[in-house]
């Protein structure tokens, strides 16, 4: 089993409260929502982490690819 640890949070009023209405709702604590919430997060920044060094290599590669057409036109004269 993974070790938990303990941490405090401040948020608003209004998320606190769909919070614990969910959580009664679902019957799943408060902290499996944080949990949920985080990871979530944690993935959809990764994601986006991802698709710019994807797009920052791309360019990368449009240059690449520039340079070595323009040496392959050096060649052919």
């Amino acid at each position: 089993m993974r070790t938990k640890k303990k941490v405090s949070l401040t948020i608003d009023e209004e998320i606190y409260g769909a919070i614990e209405e969910a959580s009664e709702t679902r019957n799943i604590t408060r902290s499996q929502i944080a949990e949920d919430a985080l990871r979530l997060w944690l993935r959809k920044e990764t994601e986006a982490l991802m698709a710019k060094g994807y797009e920052e290599m791309a360019d990368e590669d449009e240059e690449m690819a520039a340079a070595a057409l323009e040496t392959q036109r050096e060649i052919l004269k």
